[in-house]
């Protein structure tokens, strides 16, 4: 299914499918739960800061490796689902930033029951070679300001 799109910059049609798809792949990824398909949407110096700790992720984090990021694929049974709800795209030449609500979907192996949450999420892309690869990634989920600092995951658009 085609992530929809609002583009706030004139960009070509091709440039925004072209960033779209990579959009459907880091989903499509995620659901078949296979690493090397998901850091190949990747530039090697890309900055992440997921949602998972420290502040940011590196090849020196438990989650900035291969074999991280399969340890926490290997939490769940089944498809991790990502649905990225109507994002924003900004295009300019061979960079592209996009952002927006992302939802994700999943369940615990083991469990029974699938959890979901919303999430904020922002992509940096560049086109290096003719391919947009994402340089940076930004997720965040607003926490409690009542003293608390609960995540406030219950959000919904």
């Amino acid at each position: 299914m085609p992530t929809p799109t609002r583009t706030v910059q004139s960009a070509t049609a091709d440039s925004i499918n072209d960033v779209r798809a990579v959009l459907a792949e880091h989903s499509a990824a995620h659901a078949a739960r296979d690493v090397a398909r998901l850091l190949a949407l990747y530039a090697p110096e890309a900055t992440s800061f997921t949602l998972a700790p420290p502040l940011q992720q590196g090849p020196d984090t438990p989650y900035g490796t291969p074999q991280g990021v399969q340890r926490w694929f290997d939490t769940f049974d089944g498809p991790v689902e990502i649905v990225h709800l109507d994002p924003t795209v900004v295009m300019s030449g061979d960079v592209a930033f996009v952002h927006g609500l992302t939802q994700m979907t999943a369940t615990p192996s083991g469990g029974e029951d699938s959890f979901s949450f919303w999430m904020r999420s922002t992509y940096g892309l560049r086109r290096i070679d003719g391919r947009w690869l994402i340089v940076h990634r930004h997720e965040s989920v607003p926490f409690h300001m009542d003293g608390s600092f609960r995540a406030a995951t219950e959000l919904q658009p």
